[in-house]
């Protein structure tokens, strides 16, 4: 049953707009955070009644929880937003995101797996499974209770696969959209989940009105699974594409993320980033190029492919030795799985190796910079010569939108054909086979090596296709599709 203060739309996710950090005598600091669903949520208006329901991530934000119980957070510290911070069990919680969500289903679709070692699904993870489903089914309930008749209900990502199906269940009058913010893999790769999991996930999804994507390869491969999994019928209508199982259709839509440009430029020319540009620039020295990678040390990301292709580079192209600076921003990441700290040292010690084998007195081939700077991205954005974005597998990268924003120069892009900017952005990028490095290192040269009109122009255009669906817009085509969408 709906609450008496009940909501015509509500957001859902992992993660919620603030976030608290817990002092010393009880005290609770509260950060707000940004991004599409913040700017979204804002872009609505204040008279619209919305609710974003999250989950508690840490010690300050389970202690807000507890004190808003079933209620709201305090206003003063979400920016006027109504939310509700969900406090499910830690054992729980973690089992289901870092056990499921980021250890099997992000390995899922971004393809991550030594299929020779991994995976191994035994009765750990059907414990973990377990924690997944309950933690799914908090969610449920939580916006079951908040939902006014016939609310529209924005689902956010694999962390909430589940929930459609779930709250189809409970709140059958409700309109209901799940949204993807990673790539989905094929059927192929996405079986080596076991059967009944394969296809729960692909239930939970469809107990929802639509199921939108970052780009239309990543919706095609979803239809394909749900046909290869559950015998669903996928229906082509021109450009509509559904999935029809057991008696009901899920529409399946796709929604380009871009980058934020009034933002972004208008953050890019603050005090403190103008700092961080003086002393990168003095970093690679007068009349060097640069070569910028902005990534969490994440495996998707592909970071030491990179820092092999640009040694390749180095080895094949001496003519650049000491003439180019590779400025590599590696934010760790996910540091409490042992694959990803193991990861991250692998990058330190390849850009190690790179600098002992070809830095001079004078010059330091790599610039690594491991601690998490957003003032700092941007300096890097601005003085970019080529953008290096190479990723393994990603659902779209943002980081591909926003280099040629904030570019000052013109900036050109070597980019993965894997990620989901490739789609918007492929015609006007260098594009690379993540794998290739011989291919990538000749890419970086052919980047270096373009004519600064050619750049500029490309950049314009790169700019121009990054900026089509800002954040704002991006929520509110959702919203708008969803609610045309009879329940």
């Amino acid at each position: 049953m709906a609450s008496e203060h009940s909501a015509q739309v509500l957001v859902a996710s992992n993660r919620g707009p603030v976030s608290y950090t817990l002092r010393e005598g009880g005290s609770l600091d509260a950060k707000r955070g940004g991004g599409g669903l913040v700017s979204g949520l804002s872009a609505i208006g204040p008279d619209t009644d919305a609710v974003w329901v999250c989950a508690a991530l840490g010690d300050g934000d389970r202690e807000a929880a507890r004190r808003a119980g079933p209620g709201h957070l305090d206003p003063g510290d979400t920016g006027g937003q109504r939310v509700r911070m969900l406090d499910i069990a830690p054992e729980v919680f973690d089992a289901a995101y870092n056990g499921i969500a980021n250890s099997v289903l992000w390995f899922v679709h971004h393809l991550l797996y030594q299929t020779p070692l991994e995976p191994a699904f035994g009765a750990e993870f059907r414990a973990q499974w377990g924690a997944y489903q309950a933690y799914n089914a908090a969610f449920a309930d939580a916006l079951a209770q908040e939902a006014a008749e016939g609310a529209a209900v924005l689902v956010q990502d694999y962390h909430l696969a589940l929930v459609p199906a779930l709250l189809r269940e409970r709140r059958p009058d409700l309109r209901i959209g799940h949204f993807s913010h990673t790539p989905w893999a094929p059927p192929d790769y996405y079986r080596l989940l076991p059967d009944d999991v394969a296809a729960s996930v692909l239930r939970g999804i469809l107990g929802g009105d639509r199921a939108a994507f970052l780009t239309e390869r990543w919706a095609l491969a979803f239809a394909d699974c749900a046909a290869a999994v559950l015998g669903a019928e996928v229906v082509r209508d021109g450009s509509r594409l559904s999935v029809r199982f057991e008696g009901r259709e899920t529409r399946l839509g796709v929604h380009g993320l871009g980058a934020d440009a009034d933002f972004l430029r208008k953050r890019s020319r603050a005090a403190d980033v103008d700092e961080r540009l003086t002393a990168l620039r003095a970093q690679i020295g007068p009349d060097r190029k640069s070569i910028v990678r902005v990534d969490r040390t994440e495996l998707s990301k592909n970071i030491v492919r990179g820092l092999l292709a640009y040694r390749r580079l180095l080895e094949t192209h001496p003519e650049w030795r000491e003439r180019v600076v590779h400025v590599a921003f590696a934010y760790p990441s996910r540091q409490d799985l042992a694959v990803y700290r193991h990861y991250t040292e692998q990058v330190r010690r390849v850009a190690d190796e790179i600098n002992a084998e070809y830095g001079t007195e004078g010059w330091q081939p790599v610039a690594l910079h491991v601690k998490d700077d957003f003032a700092r991205s941007l300096a890097a954005y601005r003085l970019a010569d080529v953008a290096l974005v190479n990723p393994i597998r990603d659902g779209m990268n943002l980081v591909a939108k926003e280099v040629p924003v904030v570019s000052e120069r013109g900036c050109a892009l070597v980019l993965s054909r894997e990620a989901g900017a490739y789609a918007e952005l492929g015609a006007d990028a260098l594009v690379v086979n993540p794998y290739d490095i011989e291919a990538t290192a000749q890419a970086l040269h052919d980047a270096l090596s373009m004519p600064d009109g050619e750049r500029t122009e490309r950049t314009k255009r790169l700019a121009s296709a990054a900026t089509a669906l800002p954040p704002a817009q991006w929520f509110l085509a959702q919203l708008r599709e969803l609610t045309t969408t009879a329940p």
